[in-house]
């Protein structure tokens, strides 16, 4: 894959997280809220008026380019759950080991609890460096728009690249 198409679905993730962080301070605490992050922008799932979904991805922009790092990582991303069941499969195989599996089961099991704990912090590690990317100088919001019923709303985010002026 190329290393651009990377660092922009980054760029996106990290516009995503910080749109949905800045969205949940301002919403009833009854209100579900995700995102999905693409090549061309991002998806907003969840019951939420047009306005706040604007204010909040302008807002979000702003604030990663103004160096607003932390808001790039959410403690709720998927990265975390996928790098919680990596830590705690690879923790169980080396506490199970070859012989004697029955017996090493409790072992396997704190070692596991041991991994999820350690997961959280490792995961929010992946994101800051692996998953998201808060270096947006480049990326501006081409538009939003809205699909979907009251019950099932739907917002595409679209964002789009500022080109360098070549030199002379």
């Amino acid at each position: 894959m190329n290393s651009d198409l990377i660092t922009i679905l980054r760029q996106n993730h990290a516009l995503e997280h910080a749109t949905i962080s800045l969205l949940t301070k301002t919403l009833e605490a009854n209100v579900r809220i995700s995102g999905k992050s693409t090549f061309d922008g991002f998806y907003i799932y969840g019951n939420v008026h047009s306005k706040a979904v604007r204010e909040a991805a302008t807002e979000s922009l702003v604030r990663l380019k103004g160096g607003e790092r932390e808001l790039a990582v959410s403690p709720h991303c998927g990265t975390n759950i996928v790098t919680a069941g990596i830590m705690a499969g690879v923790a169980c195989l080396i506490a199970l080991g070859g012989k004697n599996r029955g017996q090493r089961l409790p072992l396997a099991i704190m070692v596991a609890t041991g991994a999820i704990l350690a997961s959280q912090p490792v995961g929010n590690a992946v994101q800051k460096h692996l998953t998201t990317s808060s270096s947006l100088s480049d990326v501006s919001i081409k538009r939003i728009t809205r699909r979907g019923s009251r019950s099932r709303t739907l917002y595409k985010i679209e964002t789009a690249r500022e080109q360098a002026i070549p030199a002379d």
